[in-house]
């Protein structure tokens, strides 16, 4: 069996034991609030666009932070990825700091329409409204200074479950020496989640409506 063979394979399974363990539940009462479930996946940028994914890690335990991202076009095709040991820090400071190193590595290739998706609804938020006395204000005014360059950015927040590229780059991060790392080729296994995405593989998820 060829490798592009095993990849729909494992995604045809995966969807259906998914689908197994949620067909029964479309909608439960918790907490006296109704909440629905839907199905997740990665979306693609529009025609012309790149999208850049991004995530945040940290590991209290250890107090050591990473970051990461993936850049694709609108076929879902893979351009580039980056993984970063931020030492330590916070999760919001995390998830800052994979969006600012995102745009910065998108502009240094060339790309200048750039879909962000971030599944950090804080980083987001900050980077919309965030003033001077904010701590985490110095990297949200360089994220704003790269969104002012000329080039189109959009900015939006997606569910953990159509990022888990982003995630896993990030989670790669806590293993590598401190500073950002350019790949230009994807791993095996990221590969497998990069297919995941391209063929639409939904996860389920619950959401209070």
């Amino acid at each position: 069996m060829t490798w592009p063979e095993q990849l729909v394979r494992r995604a045809r399974l995966f969807s259906e034991k998914c689908e197994a363990g949620f067909e029964k539940r479309n909608s439960v009462v918790e907490g006296g609030r109704s909440v629905e479930q839907q199905w997740i996946s990665w979306q693609r940028p529009p025609t012309g666009w790149v999208g850049l994914n991004t995530d945040g890690s940290v590991v209290l335990a250890q107090g050591r932070s990473a970051a990461g991202g993936v850049i694709r076009d609108s076929e879902g095709r893979f351009l580039v990825e980056y993984s970063t040991n931020l030492g330590g820090g916070s999760i919001t400071n995390a998830e800052l700091a994979g969006i600012a190193q995102g745009l910065q590595l998108s502009w240094e290739r060339g790309y200048r329409k750039v879909a962000v998706q971030t599944d950090s609804s804080t980083a987001i938020s900050l980077i919309h409204s965030a003033e001077a006395a904010h701590p985490h204000y110095t990297l949200v005014a360089y994220i704003r200074r790269l969104m002012e360059r000329e080039w189109e950015v959009s900015l939006s927040h997606v569910f953990r479950e159509s990022n888990f590229v982003a995630d896993h780059l990030a989670s790669v991060g806590h293993s590598l020496s401190i500073g950002t790392h350019v790949v230009d080729y994807p791993g095996a296994e990221l590969r497998y989640w990069l297919y995941f995405d391209t063929l639409g593989v939904q996860t389920p998820r619950f959401i209070t409506i």
